[in-house]
C-alpha cells in the first residue's frame, strides 16, 4: 500500500456510497462524514476522541479528525448511530476487498508468507454485543443454569497472519446470526463454513493454510475446506502449537 491516505481513500469511497434513511431536509452530515468519525473512534481506541475533536474544531476551526482521516463536519455520538445503525455491515465490504488486493499487487502479502511458502489465515469468533436486557431478532443466546439468557452478537473475524510479524489483514468477517430455515441456533463453525464458501476463491492462493482453535479440527469442516471451490485441500497433520491444534486431534491445520 502506498500509505494510510490510500486506505483512509478507499475507505471514503464506500462510505459515500452507504444508503442514506432520511428523507427529510436534515442533511447536515453526509453518510460518509458518519462513517469516518466512528472508525475514527476504533483507530484512535479512545471513546471521548469525537468530544474532544470537536471542541477542537469550534475552538480553532480544524481538528485533528480532519487532518486524519479526512472528515467534515464531526455529527454527535447519537447522530452517529442513528446514521449507521440501519446500514447494513456487507455495505462496507468493498473496502477489504480493494486493500486486500492492493496489497497483494503491491507485493505486501508475499512478507506474509512462512514455512513453506504458504499464507497464514487465522479463523476465530469474537463476541461484539453482550446484554442480558437489550437484544434484537439477530441475537445469539446462551441460557444459565439460574434461567438467565445472556444475547450476544458474534462474528468469525479472520484475518493474514505471519510469525514474527506485529500486523495482521483483516478480510471480510461473517457474522453469527440467525439464518433462514435453519432449526438450531447459527454457530461459529457454520459462520466459518459460509465464509469459506463466499470468500475462499478470492482469498486462495495455492498454498493457503487456514488457522484455528479445536472446533475448526472436526471433520465436517475440514471436510468443507477440502469441497470449496478454487481449492485443492487436504487437512494434514502439524507439530503441537498455540493456535490450538492438538497432536491428539483429527486434524492440526488445514490446508488449501
Amino acid at each position: 500500500m502506498e500509505g494510510f491516505d490510500q486506505i483512509i481513500d478507499e475507505l471514503r469511497h464506500t462510505l459515500a456510497l452507504l444508503p442514506d434513511k432520511r428523507t427529510g431536509s436534515n442533511t447536515q452530515y453526509s453518510m460518509q462524514d458518519a462513517g469516518l468519525v466512528a472508525f475514527s473512534v476504533f483507530f484512535m481506541q479512545n471513546s471521548s476522541f469525537l468530544a474532544a475533536q470537536r471542541a477542537m474544531q469550534e475552538s480553532k476551526g480544524r481538528s485533528n479528525a480532519g487532518t486524519l482521516f479526512k472528515t467534515g463536519a464531526i455529527p454527535t455520538d447519537n447522530h452517529v448511530r442513528s446514521l449507521l445503525d440501519p446500514v447494513e455491515p456487507k455495505a462496507l465490504f468493498p473496502v477489504y476487498d480493494r486493500i486486500h488486493a492492493a496489497m497483494r499487487a503491491q507485493g505486501v502479502l508475499d512478507g506474509f508468507r512462512c514455512v513453506g511458502g504458504t499464507q497464514l489465515i487465522a479463523l476465530d469468533g469474537t463476541w461484539h454485543h453482550s446484554s442480558s436486557k437489550v437484544h434484537c431478532k439477530n441475537c445469539s443466546t446462551r441460557q444459565h443454569k439460574n434461567g438467565s439468557i445472556t444475547y450476544h452478537h458474534s462474528a468469525i473475524t479472520p484475518v493474514v497472519v505471519a510469525p514474527g510479524r506485529s500486523q495482521a489483514i483483516a478480510l471480510r468477517p461473517e457474522f453469527i446470526v440467525p439464518q433462514d430455515g435453519a432449526g438450531k441456533q447459527d454457530c461459529e463453525t457454520n459462520a466459518a463454513k459460509r465464509w469459506l464458501a463466499a470468500n475462499g476463491a478470492f482469498c486462495h492462493t495455492g498454498n493457503d493454510t487456514l488457522l484455528g482453535d479445536d472446533l475448526y479440527s472436526r471433520q465436517p469442516f475440514c471436510r468443507k475446506v477440502t469441497t470449496t471451490s478454487s481449492s485443492s485441500a487436504s487437512p494434514t497433520r502439524t507439530s503441537t502449537s498455540t493456535n490450538g491444534w492438538t497432536s491428539s486431534s483429527p486434524a492440526q491445520a488445514c490446508t488449501r
